[in-house]
């Protein structure tokens, strides 16, 4: 299985999750795990699973995750997509969610997602994360890797 996660992270906090994302989905095949500003529609038409991460910043994606997704003009044909954000650990009205946006510009493009959108929580703006989110990232990668392509 060919994958390819897309991230971007401002603190470090996304990417560290990335690339739990990545090293786990590694052991059920190829993985490139991409910062959002290096991905191109290239990388994308050579996977079976995409993954796309963002922190989410009032209450959406970064501003370079929605060119991302903006840059997708070919159909994605079902390809079975993921997404996840990292967030404070508070209620979606208040903080919003990237996950559940980029979640819906890859449906609007014609994916499939393999999961609910996947929000992982930090203690600050700044982070750390949370204790114990790399090894939920792993976990839900796990998931992933699991789901039927």
């Amino acid at each position: 299985m060919k994958s390819l996660v897309v991230y971007d992270s401002k603190y470090g906090n996304t990417e560290k999750i990335a690339k739990a994302i990545g090293s786990t989905l590694s052991k059920s095949g190829n993985v490139n795990v991409v910062h959002v500003e290096k991905a191109g529609i290239t990388d994308i038409e050579k996977v079976e699973i995409l993954i796309v991460g963002s922190p989410t910043q009032a209450w959406s994606p970064t501003p370079a995750t929605k060119s991302f997704l903006e840059s997708i003009h070919a159909p994605l044909h079902n390809m079975p997509v993921a997404a996840f954000d990292t967030r404070f650990k508070r209620t979606r009205l208040l903080t919003g969610s990237a996950a559940r946006k980029i979640a819906k510009a890859l449906k609007k493009k014609g994916s499939t997602l393999l999961a609910e959108p996947e929000s992982f929580f930090v203690t600050g703006m700044e982070g750390p994360l949370l204790e114990g989110e790399i090894e939920r990232a792993k976990s839900w990668a796990k998931e992933l890797a699991k789901k039927p392509q």
